[in-house]
């Protein structure tokens, strides 16, 4: 029968990114949503949610351009050591935002039927110190 001194010590999980690093990566995130907001409002879209979530995923800011719904993730990126955030979006990605786009539409659209819809990107580059280099907005950026 093992004694106390048989047991060996609980070993602690590997750290992950320090905590500091992930609340920058979150605080960059925000700062890309507020950025992305002003850039289609001042092209004339009109935010109707942000940051919904269903059982596939998130869609960061909802808008309408006229009549059409448009779902619009935002990807910001102070370095392009990972890639562009033109790049960023991938065909998995992609699928969760059409679901997601299909949920919301469904949940909260009275006759989504027939609407017109898209999946937008706006890509931000931010500098090091957080200011803006570039604001990339593509639309349709998924056939769905």
């Amino acid at each position: 029968m093992p004694t106390g001194d048989d047991v060996p010590p609980r070993q602690q999980p590997a750290p992950r990114d320090p905590p500091s690093r992930d609340l920058e990566r979150i605080d960059v995130g925000r700062i890309g949503e507020q950025i992305a907001r002003h850039h289609l409002q001042g092209k004339g879209y009109r935010i109707v949610d942000a940051n919904y979530q269903c059982r596939w995923g998130e869609v960061d800011l909802i808008a309408l351009d006229g009549p059409v719904w448009v779902f619009v993730e935002v990807r910001a990126r102070r370095s392009v050591a990972y890639g562009s955030p033109e790049e960023s979006v991938t065909p998995a990605k992609a699928r969760r935002l059409t679901l997601t786009a299909q949920d919301f539409l469904r949940r909260r659209v009275a006759d989504s039927s027939n609407l017109e819809w898209r999946i937008d990107l706006v890509a931000i580059r931010l500098a090091p110190n957080r200011r803006v280099l570039n604001v990339n907005h593509l639309e349709n950026i998924v056939e769905a």
